[in-house]
């Protein structure tokens, strides 16, 4: 008994992770009706794959909204090894963006969204060195984890398990670990820790969502035998809604905007293709549930419950949804009766918001400050109002996690809002809002998470909710809405976030990466951040001994709650060249704060608070820069200029619309930024001037770009082609193809040494094809493959030079990696005249 209720209590939390929004749910008469239609199929598809955006959105559309199926996509990763089109964020932080972008376009397509623990630590070429750094038997725990819970009838695998090293190692691995997983889920010999939580479960079957890109191209695809294929005709139109399936598909899929995946809807006839590698054959049928009983009967004493539904549905009067509570509450008593656990919990959650959308019932709990510290007294705001001339009563509210209950028995009257104030005293044990897969130090490629139940939830996990308890026609039901803060922007009206619970203080050193080019001492600063008014205490920066910090410590005091300041260290670095982490640590009332909150707020998802180590990297190295002025024109988004100005350059950011001759005049160097010439179609047109610019005696730098059809034909000043090649392998072998060439030489001795710790990968998009005016300087290969030479390429134009490299700087510059930041000087120090010579290579 108790088994089942720990099931019953982990199946509702999962659903409320999911179902939770950010601004509450206003459905209208139509939506409320689908919901319903929802409520009376009891059937469920996994879709798995490797990344957000992956996903098919117009087939977990069809099947959440044409269907009615409960519909899952399990990424297994957060995205965290993409690029960013919208700033400057990488890796982990990236992860989290990636992360709520998924869960807006999960709102869209009706879908709900699941993780594994496993981290994109950036490109792959096969899948053997994806399951080795993700640790493959930790992963497939987690997508056996994802099965047992979700209890799928059928999976869905985005791509192809048997075709390695044709696509993104992590694609593949997906589809291996879902297929390996098929015939798991149902041993109870496997992962049997999982067993206290979840219970075996049996999927039906199992598919590929084969599709024109695995045939390399739509004509082929279209030539090819599909008699082994399931055809399900995706391109349906839905009346109620204004709305085809694709044009909510494209709209779900808009939501990667970190990606640049805008897409834009279209109408007609569309069909998807699956292939069936697990399971029961159809027999020649295109229903993928075929053999599933989708009915309530699926469920014991569930029969009266559907034919009940069915009834709600037949006579649901769309001018007047209030009319059909009366059936829904019955039929909400007779759910609440049963004794299956899985559907029980997931038709409880869907069945309360139904009849709250009926009766037009707003609950909202609003806290009157966005941020509030353990143990500090939240002031809350609570609103009911029922909009129906339904019997209602509000009972009483129960905040959590402390579990207070404050009775009230209020009749809520029709149209007769309620407002009550209540003040929250917070649990001085309340965890502090964050990622919760990034709460503990993981792996390059996994996150730490201890807790068994939190694996695959999305979201973070918010503790303070509130729980209103209103009685309906007799029936106590309770509803639960996560604590908020709402204001009046003037522009956009009302907006809402959630409630965070911060550290009384937070810290931060502002330069995450600092340079000692010499032995002199170097001010640094650090701030401090107050979660709470009147916090006093005292500031330090720890470093290693062979490092001086003066003063040892600074007092400090603040007297309102936000309020930030700044102080300054100074610090002597070593005599010899070395690396070192700083942490800036807090002392109040012996009580250590080391945290830094970095805050993550962009319009098309929900604002997070992400606490970090406050640290920072502080080099001492024999680093050579001359006094080269810098434009740089930002692209996708990265912090190469940051890093320009840590090594003491002088750095003007460019926009492309500011371009002209007069105003390049003042600059030694113009640097494009990663992407540059995807993301911002305006450069083309001034690329003659550019060119002109390096031809008149300066030095042009152009960092990575993708292959796509925005790249305009003279990108350099001779023929180059920027292909997909890459070398992911961050510690592969450095070649040297032009050894005395200057860019290696001057005003730094670069070596192989330099490109020791790169992180994630040397470089992506490396031209394959270029002009023999241009110099290969390096060259290198991942394992088993032929050598790239189109890392890093010099040639002279006019007087000056054009460099193209796709060497991976914005993610080497902020990680402090010394060699980095050496070879950048010399490409920016490059004046010496270069000797064309056999060195010259065309490929």
């Amino acid at each position: 008994m108790l088994k089942n209720k720990i099931q019953y209590i982990l199946i509702l939390l999962f659903c409320f992770q999911i179902l939770s929004a950010q601004q509450p749910q206003k459905p209208n008469s139509v939506e409320i009706f689908n919901q319903i239609e929802k409520l009376n199929f009891l059937g469920s598809v996994l879709y798995i794959a490797a990344h957000p955006d992956d996903e098919n959105t117009r087939l977990i559309s069809y099947l959440s909204n044409d269907v009615k199926a409960r519909t899952g996509y399990l990424s297994l990763t957060r995205g965290d090894g993409g690029q960013n089109l919208i700033g400057p964020q990488l890796r982990e932080l990236l992860g989290v963006i990636r992360t709520q972008e998924l869960l807006e376009a999960r709102k869209i397509d009706g879908g709900e969204q699941f993780f594994s623990r496993a981290n994109d630590f950036g490109f792959s070429k096969n899948p053997d060195e994806t399951l080795e750094i993700w640790d493959k038997e930790k992963v497939l725990s987690d997508v056996v984890w994802a099965i047992r819970k979700f209890q799928p009838d059928v999976i869905i695998n985005r791509f192809d398990h048997r075709t390695a090293g044709t696509t993104h190692g992590h694609h593949t691995a997906s589809a291996i670990l879902s297929t390996e997983s098929f015939n798991l889920t149902n041993d109870a010999t496997v992962f049997p820790e999982q067993l206290k939580l979840v219970q075996t479960w049996k999927p039906k079957r199992q598919f590929f969502n084969a599709s024109w890109w695995f045939y390399g191209s739509q004509e082929k695809f279209d030539a090819a035998d599909k008699s082994n294929l399931t055809t399900i005709k995706t391109g349906v139109y839905y009346p109620n809604l204004g709305k085809s399936n694709q044009e909510i598909a494209a709209l779900s899929r808009s939501s990667h905007q970190s990606q640049g995946f805008g897409s834009t809807g279209v109408r007609g006839e569309e069909s998807e293709y699956l292939e069936l590698i697990n399971g029961e054959k159809l027999n020649n049928s295109t229903d993928i549930f075929e053999g599933v009983d989708t009915s309530w009967n699926r469920v014991s004493g569930g029969k009266p419950i559907g034919e009940l539904l069915g009834e709600i549905a037949s006579k649901y009067d769309f001018s007047n949804p209030s009319a059909s509570i009366s059936d829904l509450t019955k039929a909400y008593l007779m759910i609440q009766s049963l004794n299956d656990n899985h559907w029980k919990a997931l038709k409880m959650g869907e069945i309360e918001q139904i009849i709250a959308a009926c009766s037009g019932l707003y609950l909202e709990a609003v806290s009157l400050n966005q941020e509030a510290t353990p143990g500090s007294v939240v002031k809350l705001k609570l609103e009911a109002i029922n909009r129906s001339s339904i019997d209602m009563q509000l009972l009483s509210v129960t905040t959590l996690p402390n579990q207070k209950n404050t009775v009230f028995n209020t009749p809520l009257k029709n149209n007769s809002d309620e407002n009550i104030t209540l003040d929250f005293q917070l649990p001085t044990t309340i965890e502090y809002t964050q990622p919760y897969w990034l709460k503990e130090k993981g792996t390059v490629g996994m996150y730490t998470v201890a807790d068994q139940r939190n694996i695959g939830i999305p979201d973070i996990i918010r503790e303070v909710k509130v729980i209103f308890n209103v009685q309906i026609n007799g029936i106590k039901i309770p509803f639960e809405r996560a604590v908020v803060y709402k204001y009046n922007d003037n522009v956009k009206g009302e907006m809402y976030n959630y409630l965070d619970i911060v550290p009384e203080v937070t810290t931060s050193i502002l330069d995450h990466v600092s340079f000692f080019n010499n032995g002199n001492k170097k001010p640094i600063a650090v701030s401090v951040k107050a979660g709470k008014d009147n916090i006093k205490g005292n500031l330090q920066l720890e470093l290693p001994g062979n490092w001086s910090v003066s003063p040892e410590s600074i007092p400090f005091s603040l007297d309102k709650k936000g309020t930030e300041q700044v102080f300054y260290f100074e610090v002597t670095p070593p005599a010899k060249p070395d690396e070192a982490i700083a942490k800036s640590v807090v002392i109040v009332d012996t009580k250590r704060y080391d945290k830094d909150q970095v805050i993550i707020d962009y319009p098309h998802i929900t604002k997070q608070q992400i606490l970090k180590p406050a640290e920072a990297k502080f080099i001492k190295l024999d680093l050579k820069i001359n006094n080269q002025k810098i434009g740089y024109i930002m692209g996708a988004g990265d912090e190469v200029p940051e890093g320009l100005t840590q090594m003491g350059y002088k750095v003007t950011l460019l926009n492309p619309d500011e371009i002209t001759p007069a105003k390049l005049e003042s600059f030694d160097v113009v640097i494009t930024g990663i992407r540059a010439y995807n993301v911002l179609p305006s450069l083309e047109n001034k690329q003659k001037i550019l060119l002109d610019f390096v031809k008149s005696g300066k030095t042009m730098i152009v960092q990575y770009n993708t292959p796509d059809g925005s790249l305009p034909a003279d990108i350099a000043p001779y023929p180059l082609k920027i292909s997909r090649d890459r070398v992911t392998e961050e510690n592969a072998e450095v070649r040297f193809l032009a050894p005395n060439h200057p860019i290696l030489n001057y005003p730094n001795k670069i070596t192989t040494k330099d490109f020791e710790g790169w992180t994630q990968e040397q470089g992506l998009y490396y031209p394959n094809e270029f002009d023999n005016t241009f110099t290969p300087i390096l060259s290198s290969n991942d394992k088993g493959e032929s050598p790239t030479n189109g890392a890093l390429l010099v040639a002279p134009y006019g007087k000056g030079y054009y460099i193209y490299t796709g060497l991976s700087f914005f993610r080497e510059l902020p990680e402090g990696v010394s060699g980095a930041y050496r070879l950048l000087s010399n490409m920016i120090s490059l004046k010496a005249p270069i000797t064309v010579s056999s060195q010259n290579l065309k490929n």
